[in-house]
């Protein structure tokens, strides 16, 4: 057979082909006392049992001029699918984050939860803790699929519990059956010294090329970016019964500055199946990504790739031949808006549930604010579960109606602002956590959002869009965590204190957005904002979102072509566009 033709792997590919399923040499790095990181093969193995190794960047200069090792530390995420956590989950995750984190709670875009700053010694403590509560971190991040995501909003159709549940259908469906977690994190030891070699089903010895995510939405509402996932499930509902989904495929956000070939995709909607088949489709769909993925060149390995080398027609040939069955035409559907529905709704059962605001996703207590004991009081006191939205908010669930009342009182006790009192722009918010724990962060996100925002929102007072819906996502880098290419104002950094500006994406979240500006620091983002925010104020027609309207004013071209991401040019843009600034 010739090897003319056959790629090298990747180092990470040939790292998960020699691991034994995961095990490496993890306990042996987690046995090391001569330093807080693990081995260098581990830190990329440890990611599929769901944690990331991090360090305080903002201390690194200062330890390296004293020649002592960044301060590592420990990110854990835990699965939740579609979001949803027990009263008693909570209270034990809230109690980790003090013992052994940071003391703060982190809603994640995916609605997982994030606890940082777990030092190395207490990493398995802190995992085993976390089992003990039901819940788990195995393929909360790394080349799996990871935590499915589902409409968060419990009130929007009887049909929500069924869609919850196929969401969890999904996950137990493809999680990783490899016995390597419990062995090292549980410490279940194999039998007879461990010669046994564990079984992937779906993944094989490799797993997945890349990271891979699944979504659910629910029209009207698309709280989920169900056009950003891997595999996109559109929930087609008619009188409130659960016929089945409008499947879309080859989402993603990320990319590479300056490297063109890579870019975010918005996914392609190739039919509609019905729900008894769905985690088959999904599986099949895994497959296909697992046999024709890229695994020479991590940068172009994920789904959306895959697609656009096949093309989409040949990639619904192959999907059919694995089923046997041809998917349906897709059904007709309808989204309004990406963002959450904030304040109290009450549920077909007659409960409750209240959406909160939570900036950057960071649940914390302040000197002005104890958010983060206000939950865990609800927590305590009441038998409410909670749910984590795709935007970084939180919704407490099952709420009886005589229950509001003190619930309100707690929550503006504990610092939690009523809801007309949040602007419409910081209401459709997202922040990634950035500098200072993300390695791979350029600039600031999270700690700094909030400040900008307080002086974007002065320019929106002063035209009075204060109440506009308008959504603005920023992060520390191109790699997408925050979804920044589908807000209608995206800043993605680019160098410390200096952002790439991006417009006009659909509030829908079914359009891209565009760059505008390259490289602005908050003085030149201001002024470039402040003459759109004018021109809308006065020129929008009605019920006309921000980014429709950049895009109808050319102050951005649509951004039509999703292999153009990176091509068009800013300054040209700026040129051939009608506004000036």
């Amino acid at each position: 057979m010739s090897t003319e033709n056959i790629k090298p792997l990747s180092e990470v590919e040939i790292i998960k082909e020699k691991s034994n399923y995961l095990r490496g040499t993890i306990v042996q790095s987690l046995e090391n006392e001569l330093t807080g990181n693990l081995f260098p093969d581990d830190q990329q193995l440890i990611k599929l049992h769901g944690s990331y190794v991090q360090s305080d960047r903002d201390t690194e200069s200062e330890r390296k001029k004293q020649k002592l090792e960044p301060a590592y530390s420990f990110m854990i995420r835990v699965r939740l699918p579609a979001g949803i956590v027990s009263k008693q989950q909570w209270i034990a995750m809230d109690a980790l984050t003090d013992q052994y984190g940071i003391g703060t709670l982190k809603l994640t875009t995916r609605q997982a939860f994030e606890l940082h700053g777990v030092l190395k010694r207490n990493l398995k403590t802190s995992i085993q803790a976390i089992h003990d509560t039901l819940l788990d971190t195995l393929a909360a991040c790394g080349d799996v699929n990871r935590n499915v995501m589902a409409g968060a909003l419990p009130n929007l159709s009887a049909a929500h519990a069924e869609i919850q549940k196929t969401a969890l259908d999904i996950h137990t469906h493809l999680s990783p059956k490899t016995t390597a977690y419990h062995e090292i994190w549980l410490e279940k030891k194999l039998i007879s010294g461990g010669e046994k070699e564990d079984f992937e089903p779906i993944y094989g010895k490799t797993y997945l090329p890349r990271k891979f995510k699944i979504g659910i939405a629910i029209p009207p509402v698309n709280d989920t970016d169900v056009f950003s996932q891997d595999i996109g499930l559109i929930a087609i509902i008619d009188n409130n019964t659960l016929c089945g989904y409008n499947v879309s495929v080859g989402g993603g956000m990320g990319m590479t500055f300056s490297m063109p070939e890579t870019y975010p995709r918005l996914g392609t909607v190739i039919g509609f199946i019905n729900k008894e088949k769905i985690v088959d489709v999904v599986e099949k769909i895994v497959l296909i990504q697992r046999d024709y993925g890229d695994r020479t060149n991590r940068k172009t390995a994920r789904l959306k790739y895959t697609i656009d080398r096949m093309g989409v027609d040949a990639f619904k040939a192959e999907l059919h031949k694995r089923l046997s069955y041809e998917l349906e035409v897709e059904k007709h559907y309808k989204f309004e808006t990406s963002g959450d529905v904030f304040g109290w709704k009450q549920s077909q059962d007659g409960t409750w549930s209240n959406t909160l605001f939570v900036e950057g996703g960071r649940l914390k207590d302040t000197e002005s604010a104890k958010q983060k004991t206000a939950i865990r009081i609800l927590a305590e006191k009441f038998d409410f579960r909670f749910i984590l939205t795709g935007n970084q908010n939180l919704v407490i669930d099952a709420v009886k109606t005589h229950e509001k009342l003190l619930v309100d009182e707690i929550l503006m006790q504990y610092g939690f602002p009523l809801v007309d009192q949040i602007s419409g722009l910081r209401k459709n918010s997202i922040a990634c956590v950035a500098l200072s724990l993300c390695p791979m962060a350029f600039s600031e996100a999270e700690r700094y959002l909030p400040s900008l925002l307080d002086k974007i929102e002065m320019i929106l007072k002063k035209y009075k869009l204060e109440n506009d819906s308008i959504s603005i996502r920023m992060t520390g880098c191109p790699n997408g965590c925050g979804r920044p290419f589908l807000a209608e104002i995206g800043l993605v950094g680019k160098a410390p204190g200096r952002y790439n500006v991006y417009l006009g994406a659909k509030h829908n979240g079914m359009r891209l957005n565009t760059i505008f500006r390259e490289m602005l620091n908050e003085e030149e983002i201001l002024k470039a904002l402040e003459p759109i925010f004018g021109k809308y104020a006065n020129e929008r027609l009605e019920k006309e979102t921000f980014g429709d309207f950049v895009i109808r004013k050319n102050i951005v071209p649509e951004m039509l072509e999703h292999k153009n991401f990176q091509n068009i040019n800013s300054d040209k843009t700026i040129r051939n566009s009608s506004f000036e600034i």
